[in-house]
């Protein structure tokens, strides 16, 4: 099947057989930063925003994606002059460990400061609830969207 969509802010157009979840598309298209981990939904790794909001890639089939949006941590950077504020946050924070969960917190996160740009810390742990670390501890993800959420808005 032809699948066509927005990956990134760029165009792409894709022959890939029905069925195949957006997970494994994205990953044999190069875009290693949506992981697999339970392959159920349940854990967070394989978040990525479809049309601004959070999901899980494992749980959708490719075509779910036809004629929307896609975004990965790959173009998470966008319009910002290198890193996202998000990124550097995570990573002035100690939010990041072995990463493994670091991208679809990243994007689970984003998806809420796009919303609301000033979110309160238990709203920052409902956004995140689903995104599952088992390095970090939550403390130092959550300070570290809040202070991305304070950069974002000066």
């Amino acid at each position: 099947m032809d699948i066509h969509f927005e990956l990134n802010g760029a165009p792409v157009a894709w022959e890939i057989a029905p069925g195949v979840s957006l997970l494994k598309a994205l990953r044999e298209h190069g875009l290693f930063s949506v992981k697999c981990g339970c392959g159920e939904g349940e854990c967070g790794a394989c978040t990525v925003l479809l049309d601004g909001r959070a999901v899980r890639a494992c749980l959708l089939v490719v075509g779910q994606a036809n004629d929307r949006r896609v975004e990965t941590v790959e173009g998470l950077a966008g319009a910002w002059d290198g890193a996202h504020p998000l990124q550097q946050a995570f990573a002035e924070s100690g939010a990041i460990q072995c990463g493994y969960c670091t991208p679809g917190m990243l994007l689970s996160a984003k998806a809420l400061l796009d919303a609301n740009p000033a979110p309160t810390e238990a709203e920052v742990c409902e956004a995140l609830d689903g995104n599952l670390c088992r390095c970090t501890g939550y403390k130092k993800i959550v300070e570290a969207v809040l202070l991305a959420a304070g950069r974002m808005r000066a």
